[in-house]
């Protein structure tokens, strides 16, 4: 049975579908990008961030986005905290561990009534809503605060379901740990459940 699932999703331009060291995509949505080649589409549900690849490759079609890649500022993390306790709380959803880094979230969420694929866009959408009223989205128009800034995620995510206690406190290591691994504190989250094998 599924406990949980890790997973990913990242700010806009992090992970380009065609990005060399492969991606989760079906295809190229951007004629900017296109031109860097077609999806890398790959099944594996194990990290490629350390493949060795292209990285002149990857500025390039990075450079030919239509906005800049979007880098997360301190002070942004914690609004997209914020946005994302709020929507904890009104879907009562546990998450065990949680990591918002510049370019990326980690999270592992502790199986719930609505599939990971829907609590995702609900996680997104009430992080932006908390970059908006807070005057930090990254595309907000000064000139017009108004106007609905573009979307500062990735669609979609990437997600690997964990069937065992042993999976669920691996990967709640690794989430706890990857901000350490880029040089920046551990982070502590109100909106975490300390995980406890003996509950699940």
């Amino acid at each position: 049975m599924i406990l949980a699932s890790h997973v990913v999703f990242g700010a806009y331009g992090f992970w380009l579908p065609n990005d060399p060291r492969g991606s989760w995509s079906d295809f190229v949505g951007a004629w900017e990008l296109f031109r860097f080649g077609p999806a890398t589409k790959t099944d594996t549900r194990r990290s490629v961030a350390d493949r060795p690849h292209d990285r002149e490759l990857r500025r390039a079609a990075k450079q030919a986005l239509k906005r800049p890649a979007v880098r997360f500022t301190g002070l942004q993390a914690v609004a997209i905290g914020q946005g994302f306790a709020e929507c904890i709380r009104r879907g009562a959803v546990t998450v065990w561990a949680c990591s918002i880094l510049p370019e990326h979230v980690h999270l592992v969420i502790a199986r719930h009534t609505c599939p990971v694929e829907q609590i995702v866009p609900l996680l997104k959408g009430e992080a932006t809503r908390r970059l908006v009223a807070e005057g930090l989205h990254p595309f907000a128009d000064p000139d017009n605060p108004r106007k609905r800034p573009p979307k500062c995620w990735a669609r979609g995510e990437w997600k690997v379901f964990l069937d065992s206690a042993e999976d669920v406190a691996r990967a709640v290591r690794y989430v706890e740990e990857n901000p350490v691994k880029e040089g920046k504190r551990p982070q502590r989250w109100s909106f975490v459940t300390p995980f406890d094998a003996a509950l699940v």
